[in-house]
């Protein structure tokens, strides 16, 4: 390792493993420090969308391995109404996802960064160095060992949703956004090479009242399916349960054909998940955020793993431009890239989350928007954010949709 890296990516998830990749593979002398070491647990359903599908088979990642598992689509339920919709086709993305634990996921991804060039160093953790609030260096400190001081040229923040790196450089979470919280664990099933990733849109508790919040399972090929539950701060009543709870009722009611044990194989785990770029400032003379640091998770459906991938490899592109031309500014622009990549459709998925928050219209869209087969795929489209880019402003449309759904009984009509 050369003392100080032009590049240091804080942090070895998606983002930062991206990032690293893709500033390798532009020549860039670069340096990913990871906190743990891998493989470590993270809060995370596994889901691996046709989005992230593509970001790893641009990176050459290995899609073929046996213990990666393909999905071809979505079951939804909503109370006693099941749907299944596959991934649609795309001139961009493939028609179909995966699943991988992320134990597994981030130290592959980061061992391709490295077989391009990158330097991985585990077990460190990185603390910004401020001078008259400017980032001047960073201190890398070892367990048990001596902190080094490095002074990168630029440095990119992918040290996920708590960013305590982001946090120092003054970052920080905009409150009239929504987040979310999820809890997750790992079940045996027999049924774990079913090749359906689900959702539950309705839980309900003992006594059979309503419960805020969402289910899902994620078959993972090997015996084992990743069982998880969240909810939105939009929904009513999010602060008066614990996400626990909801976890704990979805099992309950756990359609039959995934057969799962009564314990699970080890203790679920949770946590925050920032979303529609809630996080900022984003950038600054000599940093950007990628990923979670950014808040780049998906409103709609709670998906990080592949915004993680495309933000990293902007981050990535932008930088290695600025050092190729000298021109420090380059890095001004990354919001402006964000705004119009992404913007527009988490505005939508803003209002939708916010709509969805109310139990009322949350029942009538299940209940009704459920039962129309043309509604529901255009909507797994838009929250899956598949949209081909001549249909950009299909977004609003369909949200649109959605609202005379909750009006207007038989919508199906409006779209069949």
């Amino acid at each position: 390792m050369s003392p100080s890296p032009q590049v240091l990516v804080v942090g070895g998830g998606p983002g930062g493993g991206s990032a690293a990749f893709w500033l390798a593979r532009r020549g860039v002398d670069v340096l990913l420090v990871e906190k743990k070491h891998y493989p470590r647990e993270k809060a995370c359903g596994d889901g691996l969308t046709p989005r992230a599908v593509r970001q790893l088979i641009d990176m050459g990642f290995d899609l073929d391995r046996p213990d990666i598992h393909r999905v071809v689509g979505l079951r939804s339920y909503a109370g006693d109404v099941m749907l299944e919709m596959p991934w649609p086709e795309h001139s961009v993305y493939p028609n179909w996802g995966a699943t991988l634990r992320r134990s597994d996921l981030d130290g592959r991804v980061a061992a391709l960064a490295e077989s391009a060039g990158a330097t991985v160093l585990q077990g460190v953790e990185a603390v910004a160095v401020l001078e008259n609030g400017s980032l001047s260096a960073v201190e890398l400190r070892r367990k048990g060992g001596e902190a080094e001081v490095v002074v990168p040229q630029y440095v990119v923040v992918a040290d996920g949703s708590l960013s305590r790196f982001g946090r120092q450089l003054g970052a920080t979470r905009r409150r009239d956004y929504p987040f979310g919280l999820a809890v997750r664990g790992y079940w045996e099933s027999p049924n774990s090479t079913d090749g359906f990733i689900e959702s539950q849109l309705d839980i309900r508790d003992a006594k059979g009242r309503a419960m805020p919040g969402y289910g899902w399972v994620f078959p993972m090929g090997d015996g084992t399916i990743n069982v998880g539950a969240g909810l939105v701060s939009t929904f009513k009543g999010w602060k008066d349960i614990n996400t626990s709870r909801i976890l704990e009722a979805y099992l309950a009611e756990l359609p039959r054909h995934w057969q799962v044990a009564s314990e699970p194989l080890a203790r679920p785990i949770g946590g925050k998940l920032p979303m529609a770029f809630s996080v900022g400032p984003k950038s600054g003379r000599n940093w950007l955020l990628v990923g979670d640091a950014a808040g780049a998770v998906n409103p709609f459906n709670g998906e990080g793993i592949d915004y993680a991938y495309e933000t990293g490899r902007l981050a990535a592109g932008l930088i290695a431009d600025a050092l190729a031309t000298g021109d420090s500014d380059a890095l001004a622009v990354y919001d402006e890239m964000l705004v119009a990549e992404y913007a527009a459709y988490h505005r939508v998925a803003r209002i939708f989350v916010s709509v969805i928050g109310n139990p009322s219209v949350m029942r009538t869209l299940t209940t009704v928007g459920m039962r129309s087969r043309p509604l529901m795929e255009w909507v797994l489209k838009v929250m899956a954010n598949l949209l081909e880019p001549e249909e950009r402003g299909m977004a609003e449309k369909v949200y649109v949709a959605i609202e005379r759904a909750v009006e207007m009984p038989g919508v199906g009509l409006l779209i069949d």
